[in-house]
């Protein structure tokens, strides 16, 4: 990579929360959610969806979030939220724009963005991709980079 990346994790959820821990094992890592709650739960060194033991997550280094301005520190972001999917199990894409939009005001040059959300074919270069560079006046991948993992820590 050339450089320590800062590593951020949007969505701490079950996919988001064990990766964050992950990374938490070996660095500091900043775990941004949208809910306050479940951050003061985290904080307190509670995961109440049981993905994570609790001396696990205590001893992650994680500074858990619900603060835009915090995710500018990072310059590696890994989306993490939920694509569940609606009543003609169609996939609800809206928390993943959402999540793109806020990683979007935090964006700079040279940051590298990873989709770990569960998503069909297309959707990163389709979807999450415009919107991240409308929101930061950044292109790709001249600016910044944007992958896709598929997960890699049971969900």
């Amino acid at each position: 990579m050339g450089h320590d990346r800062k590593i951020a994790v949007v969505g701490l959820g079950y996919v988001g929360l064990p990766v964050a821990v992950a990374f938490g094992k070996v660095q500091r890592t900043i775990g941004f959610d949208i809910s306050s709650r479940r951050i003061e739960e985290l904080r307190s060194g509670r995961d109440r969806t049981g993905e994570v033991a609790e001396d696990e997550l205590r001893r992650a280094d994680i500074c858990f979030t619900d603060r835009i301005e915090q995710l500018a520190e990072a310059d590696f972001h890994v989306v993490a939220v939920p694509t569940p999917v609606d009543e003609a199990n169609q996939p609800d894409l809206s928390l993943l724009c959402r999540a793109s939009e806020t990683v979007g005001h935090a964006l700079k040059r040279g940051d590298i963005v990873v989709y770990e959300s569960t998503v069909y074919p297309g959707v990163t270069e389709e979807v999450c991709l415009p919107i991240l560079e409308r929101v930061s006046g950044l292109k790709s991948p001249e600016e910044f980079t944007i992958g896709y993992s598929p997960e890699r820590i049971n969900p």
